[in-house]
């Protein structure tokens, strides 16, 4: 009986050892169950939405569209799924983010076939990220705008705005929408820019239409199209028609503005000039991807991540790289103008007369004013003195990418001020521009123009000077005319007398003698050395890149070499250098 007993309550203590045992096995597996499961509270993580006042960095693959300094909200991570809605402003609703309330996310791109937008616009948005800024009554933030305004030059002024900016162009408004602690904000709000880099000139700029910058967020206008790339507003009015101001006023400064964005730029044109723009399609297609926006006809609300109004330009036919943004170099802008046109030849080499090879001399010519009166004389000269005359008649000119190709085989190009002669941009490095400066004295303005920026380009630099009697103007006036003994009582009688007497109203005949004296000179550095010949220094040409420590990119100082020889060869009083 009482072995019954015993035998009944160790099988009790055994179960019940089993029990804890089960318990205890169990245990992790009911802990992991309740973790995992929605009845455990929720702790929401806190969201901070990521401004980028400064620089941004290099972006992602996933971004890779982006451009270089663009602001870019970071994307919320998968942790932060359960973040309430409206904090995340700035990146369209991910599939983890599809909790996202309406009033942030970004509508969806429009299908091919709806889409009515050229290639340049992004996303076609009737509400963009800056929308939520007005709404008062939320807790979203407004993206933090970066602002700089430049209005220290003497050329230009400029403003640079990033974060959330719209512009209307009929109106000729740009918005900046922005937050309250912007590092620049006028006194009034306000800022109006006539983006043309000729500020100095008061009557060129009046005819600049003006863009007005206003820094609001509650006013600003909806955005009807969005784009994820910077803006540049520029004008294409005043003197843009002129090959010298087109190249000068226009493209070196637009160069100098947008290259650092690799083509990913939205170029915006006020002052439309049709013209303009398809006479330079190849190189606008080359520093921007996306077609070119009429600023004037357009009734958009265009919101951009940045928008530059203005452009900047240093000086006549040149950029200054302390003053530029990244450095910029007419080495620089000219390696762009050879990518653009595939034009062959970097430098021009000294060629040895042994192999029957001749340098080539192109010579512009004109019809109107400015013409060489004895042209097939000096042709003939030219020849004579052993080069291979190219001559430019005006309906060659006129078509920009073949006549490139004509500049850049030559080694030496001759041309009267203001006769073409902008198109020393193609000619090789250490080629030679002979400058022929019409009579009344213009020798400052004509250096100014072709001279000193031809060292910015590693060219050769010769001034050929017009005497009294190399003029026209002799069969026109007495030789005790103001126009011969007091030239600058005529100048001061404005630019207007300037151009129609000494510009428009005369043509040179070239002293021949002098002339081939000139080009001997010229010739004679353009050869190998030649012991035979002896009149002084003679100006090698720079070593190849791969020849010496020397990068493509560094300037050859043409001029200085020029400076040295000017005591020595024929009639070195007539050859005046660039400095």
């Amino acid at each position: 009986m009482k072995r019954g007993r015993r035998n009944e309550k160790g099988k009790k203590l055994a179960g019940k050892a089993a029990a804890r045992a089960l318990v205890w096995l169990l245990l992790p597996v009911l802990v992991f169950v309740v973790l995992n499961s929605d009845h455990m509270p929720q702790v929401p993580l806190q969201a901070t939405t990521l401004y980028l006042v400064g620089h941004a960095p290099p972006p992602s693959p996933a971004s890779s569209d982006q451009t270089p300094g663009e602001a870019v909200d970071a994307p919320p991570s998968p942790t932060s799924r359960h973040e309430p809605p409206g904090k995340v402003v700035g990146v369209p609703p991910s599939p983890t983010t599809s909790d996202q309330t309406p009033s942030v996310a970004v509508d969806a791109p429009p299908s091919v076939a709806s889409r009515d937008e050229a290639p340049g616009d992004a996303i076609g948005a009737n509400k963009s990220q800056g929308d939520v800024a007005r709404r008062r009554d939320t807790d979203v933030a407004a993206p933090r705008s970066k602002s700089i305004c430049d209005f220290s030059s003497e050329r230009m002024d400029v403003c640079a705005m990033q974060g959330d900016v719209r512009m209307h162009g009929k109106s000729a408004t740009v918005y900046v929408v922005s937050a309250s602690d912007d590092s620049y904000r006028p006194e009034n709000g306000t800022v109006k820019i006539r983006p043309y880099p000729r500020k100095s000139e008061e009557g060129t700029m009046r005819t600049i239409r003006e863009v007005t910058i206003r820094w609001s967020g509650l006013d600003a206008p909806r955005c009807t199209v969005t784009h994820n790339v910077p803006a540049v507003v520029f004008s294409t009015g005043a003197y843009l028609s002129n090959f010298f101001h087109a190249m000068t006023d226009g493209i070196i400064p637009l160069f100098n503005t947008v290259r650092e964005y690799d083509g990913h730029v939205q170029l915006v044109v006020t002052d439309y000039n049709h013209k303009w723009v398809d006479k330079f399609k190849d190189i606008l297609a080359a520093l921007s991807k996306y077609p070119v926006i009429n600023f004037d006809a357009d009734d958009k609300v265009r919101c951009f991540p940045s928008v530059h109004v203005g452009t900047e330009g240093h000086k006549e036919m040149g950029i200054i790289p302390a003053l530029s943004r990244k450095g910029y170099t007419m080495t620089d802008f000219r390696n762009f103008l050879r990518s653009v046109y595939s034009l062959k030849r970097e430098w021009s080499t000294p060629i040895n007369r042994t192999t029957g090879d001749r340098p080539r001399l192109l010579m512009i010519l004109r019809r109107n004013s400015r013409t060489f009166a004895n042209e097939a004389e000096a042709v003939a000269a030219a020849i004579e003195v052993g080069f291979e005359v190219v001559s430019a008649e005006p309906q060659v000119v006129s078509d920009m990418a073949r006549f490139a190709e004509v500049v850049n085989s030559c080694d030496v190009m001759v041309g009267v001020h203001g006769a073409g002669l902008t198109n020393l941009l193609f000619l090789p490095r250490n080629a030679t521009l002979v400058q022929v400066v019409p009579w009344g004295d213009m020798s400052w303005g004509s250096n100014a123009a072709f001279g000193a920026p031809s060292a910015d380009m590693g060219l050769r630099y010769v001034q050929y000077e017009t005497t009294p009697e190399e003029t026209t103007l002799k069969y026109k006036y007495p030789r005790d005319h103001a126009v011969f003994t007091n030239v600058a009582s005529i100048n001061r009688q404005g630019y207007g007398m300037t151009w129609g007497l000494f510009l428009n109203g005369q043509n040179i005949t070239l002293d021949i003698d002098r002339y081939r004296g000139v080009l001997q000179k010229i010739y004679h550095d353009s050869i190998m050395v030649d012991p035979s010949f002896n009149s002084g220094p003679v100006v090698e040409a720079p070593p190849s890149p791969a020849s010496s420590g020397e990068t493509p990119g560094d300037v050859l100082d043409g001029n200085r070499d020029l400076q040295n020889e000017m005591n020595a060869g024929v009639d070195a009083s007539l050859i005046k250098s660039a400095d």
